[in-house]
Parts: C-alpha cells; sequence; structure tokens
C-alpha cells in the first residue's frame, strides 16, 4: 500500500501524452525519429553542450562512455564507493579495475584528497558523482588531472540543471551522462543522455550507440550503405520516449523552480532542528548552483534514521535511505575490497535520509512532514 506522503509521484506538466499520440500518428515510434532530434538539440542548448545522444538510460550513457575511453583490462577507473552499481558496471564491464574512494561527508561527493592519493599511471578515468545536484571542486579536479592521460566522466544522474561557476554539470568533463528517470525532475519514465566535447569521440559513441554500425552516417549520406563497424548495442531510445521527454523539457525551468520552492520550504521548516544540531543538510559548494533535485537530512545514526523512517511511515509519509557502499556490497567484496577500508564512506551512507520531493508536492504536504519529524525529535515546531 503507497504512502499518503509517496517519495516520488511522476506527473504530467505539458503535452506528454499529445507529443506520444502524434509520434505514433506521424509513423514513426522506433527511435532516433523527430522528437528524439529535437531533445537533443534542446539539452545541448540548455547546457552549452556541442554533442548530446539521448540514450536508453544514464546507465547506458556511462557505457559508451566506457567504450570510448578505450579501457584496456587492469586499467584504473576511481569512483566514490557511495555510488550506485550502475557507475561500476559501465566500467567493470570492460575490464576496468575499480578504485574506489571516499566521499567528502558534508558535501556527500567524491573526496579529492582521496583521489588524488589513488591516481596511478594506470589510472584512466576518474568519475565524479554529482550527488544530488551538488558537484566537488571541479576546477581542483580538473587541474588535478590536466597533465595526466585519463578522462573525466561525470555522473549527471540527478544532476540535470545544476551548475558549477555557471557552467552545466556534465559538459566540464571529457563526457557527462544525465538520466531521465522518473526519479528525476525531467523525466520520460526510463532514458538518458550522453554529453559529449569531441567531435572524435562523440563520432565514435553514434557508431556504439547504433549497435556498432555507422547506419546514422547512412541516413545523412556520408556513406553509401551502412554496416557493422565497431562494437555497441542498442542503446537509442524509442521516439515515444523522447516524445514524452520533449513536453518535461518545454517546462523545464518550471520544474526545476517547482523544486527549489520545494527545497526552500524544507530548509527554513529545519532550521530550529539544524541550529540544535539535531539534523544536519547537504553542503554546496559557493561556486556551485545545485538543481535542488531532493532533500535530505543526516543524521547522528543509523539508529536514528531508521526509527525516524518508521515514524514517518506510520504517519502515512514514504522516506528512504539510498547506496549501499559499493566497497561494502557482495560484488564489491568479490572484487576484493572490505568493510572499514573507507570509513566515513560507510560512516555518512547510514546517516543519509532522503525525503518525499516531487513536482506536485504541496506546501501543507511539506510542513505535514516537517511536523512529523519535528514530533519525532519531540522539539515544539515554530510557530
Amino acid at each position: 500500500m503507497s504512502a499518503d506522503i509517496p517519495f516520488n509521484k511522476p506527473f504530467i506538466i505539458g503535452k506528454e501524452l499529445y507529443n506520444v499520440s502524434r509520434a505514433v500518428l506521424q509513423g514513426q515510434s522506433s527511435g532516433d525519429g523527430p522528437y528524439t532530434r529535437q531533445c537533443q538539440a534542446t539539452i545541448a542548448d540548455m547546457l552549452g553542450a556541442k554533442h548530446v545522444l539521448l540514450t536508453t538510460s544514464a546507465t547506458s550513457a556511462l557505457h559508451i562512455a566506457a567504450l570510448v575511453s578505450e579501457i584496456e583490462p587492469d586499467d584504473e577507473v576511481i569512483m566514490p564507493s557511495y555510488c550506485s552499481a550502475a557507475a561500476a558496471n559501465a566500467f567493470r564491464s570492460v575490464g576496468a579495475r575499480l578504485v574506489f574512494v571516499e566521499v567528502d561527508p558534508a558535501t556527500l561527493t567524491i573526496d579529492l584528497d582521496h583521489v588524488e592519493a589513488s591516481l596511478s599511471d594506470r589510472t584512466r578515468v576518474v568519475l565524479p558523482r554529482h550527488y544530488f545536484g551538488t558537484c566537488c571542486d571541479m576546477d581542483r579536479l580538473l587541474s588535478m588531472v590536466k597533465d595526466r592521460p585519463l578522462q573525466i566522466v561525470e555522473d549527471c544522474y540527478d544532476a540535470f540543471g545544476a551548475r558549477y561557476r555557471g557552467q552545466a554539470l556534465g559538459t566540464l568533463g571529457d563526457f557527462g551522462a544525465l538520466s531521465f528517470h522518473e526519479s528525476n525532475d525531467v523525466t520520460c519514465g526510463e532514458g538518458g543522455a550522453l554529453i559529449l566535447k569531441s567531435e572524435e569521440a562523440f563520432e565514435r559513441a553514434e557508431i556504439i550507440r547504433e549497435k556498432g554500425t555507422n547506419r546514422a552516417q547512412f541516413f545523412r549520406g556520408q556513406v553509401d550503405k551502412y554496416t557493422w563497424v565497431d562494437v555497441g548495442s542498442s542503446y537509442v531510445p524509442s521516439d515515444l520516449l523522447a516524445a514524452y521527454l520533449a513536453a518535461q523539457l518545454e517546462h523545464a525551468e518550471e520544474i526545476f523552480s517547482q523544486k527549489q520552492r520545494i527545497h526552500e520550504r524544507y530548509t527554513s521548516g529545519f532550521r530550529r532542528l539544524t541550529d540544535a544540531g539535531l539534523v544536519h543538510q547537504q553542503a554546496v559548494l559557493p561556486d556551485s548552483q545545485t538543481n535542488h533535485h531532493g532533500f535530505l537530512l543526516i543524521l547522528d545514526s543509523e539508529s536514528t534514521r531508521q526509527a525516524l523512517i518508521d515514524h514517518l511511515a506510520k504517519h502515512d509519509v514514504a522516506a528512504v535511505f539510498h547506496f549501499t557502499p559499493l566497497h561494502e556490497s557482495p560484488m564489491g567484496q568479490r572484487l576484493g575490497y572490505r568493510k572499514g577500508q573507507l570509513p566515513v564512506t560507510e560512516d555518512i551512507s547510514r546517516r543519509v535520509l532522503r525525503l518525499p520531493s516531487y513536482h506536485e508536492m504541496s506546501a501543507n504536504e511539506i510542513d505535514r512532514v516537517v511536523a512529523t519529524i519535528y514530533d519525532f525529535f519531540s522539539v515544539p515546531v515554530p510557530g
């Protein structure tokens, strides 16, 4: 049975259903139709990106990036352990050795001191996860690796629309992976996009995305016939999904503004608890602009978090924890990692609690979540 206030809720804001119907009536529901091209152009314009390829998911975008990066067996990929299995799988599937590092306990983004200490002659990729639309010090990261033969792959799963020093996340490194999963702000249920800087990388990525064929070049008249020219898979989304996404992109600024209002109301509502040190919130670097993707609290212990989850559930509010650190997972253990190796990550991951945040969430619903948490701490709600 679903909660009265769910963690997330899909929504329709514009012409989603009209666009889907129109895609069918126009005679193309498969990939790379007019809506796919429209979405790619819109995203490129919004982010100031040179190249954008719509994909079936952020996972497939990361896998394409891994293939284009030409990872060889035992080449190293540095990434935070507090990250999704999707990012790990994308690079493990091409034979990379995954080097898990700590996160900064304030921002929950990759710990750059640990990155610097982990760089080696075998490092080929550093993957910063822009957690909840918050980034690390990208200037420092880019400076750290500028003289090394490696790539920066930005995992922007929940960072679409966020910026660092005015530049869109996903466009600072060599590759950026976006997600349009149902849980994200702008969505089409399932879907993603790959952002690329170089022309050479784009040309190969386009082939990999099309099952390893030069089909796209054929349709542009660049080759006489298309054939199998490289490794690849079917990473082209249906134009039905792109049609839905196109409608959401038309209202992207409205969606981001609503998420900001939700975030600000939560922040204001929890000020007394924050000032008392009962809860903490994710820090954001002064030079960055979050997309206010969601709202999380950092509690004092795992037991407090579980008790609060149970308390909220009793009041029909859904709140959830997030990643199990990858190095502690069964797969991480098979790769040779052990509990205790990344103590900061292990500690913070047990204390993060994500609260409901969805487009149609009302002020009354936010206030009800806040009041329920004040009740848990036996603190009067500010008048």
